[in-house]
């Protein structure tokens, strides 16, 4: 399956000279937990709540005066829109990272990948397996 069909398609974007507060704004009424910085078409970097926190909070900066270009993570991890489900999975895991860009061959930003979209999924496969198991069993014998 492509990971697109699990993904938040398309990602939401701010400008690197966008505020902090905006980008908080957005991602609160998106309820997302990190939104893509593009410039120019262009991929320039990630800011998630994690970077809001440690970036802007602990070091006291006004989110209202801040740029989401001084605070981004700029080092991207993304990953090609061919991947499995479960290599994706396994990058987010051994990179320590919770939103992973999805781009297509050309690095052009297709989809934001979410711990929690991958989580969601495998629960609802997960769901439906039990389901399925528990109407084998509920079944009277061979044939139903």
């Amino acid at each position: 399956m492509s990971l697109l069909k699990i993904a938040q398609v398309p990602p939401l974007t701010v400008d690197p000279n966008a505020t902090v507060l905006d980008a908080v704004r957005l991602m609160e009424r998106q309820s997302v937990g990190a939104v893509a910085v593009v410039d120019q078409g262009q991929l320039r970097g990630i800011l998630s709540e994690r970077d809001v926190m440690l970036r802007v909070a602990l070091k006291e900066l006004n989110p209202r005066e801040t740029k989401v270009g001084a605070v981004m993570t700029s080092e991207v991890e993304t990953t090609p829109d061919d991947v499995t489900e479960e290599e994706a999975l396994t990058r987010m895991v051994e990179r320590h990272v919770r939103h992973l860009p999805i781009v297509d061959k050309d690095g052009r930003l297709l989809a934001m990948l979410s711990m929690r979209n991958v989580l969601e999924h495998q629960v609802d496969i997960l769901s439906r397996e039990l389901h399925s198991l528990g109407e084998y069993l509920a079944n009277d014998g061979p044939g139903g």
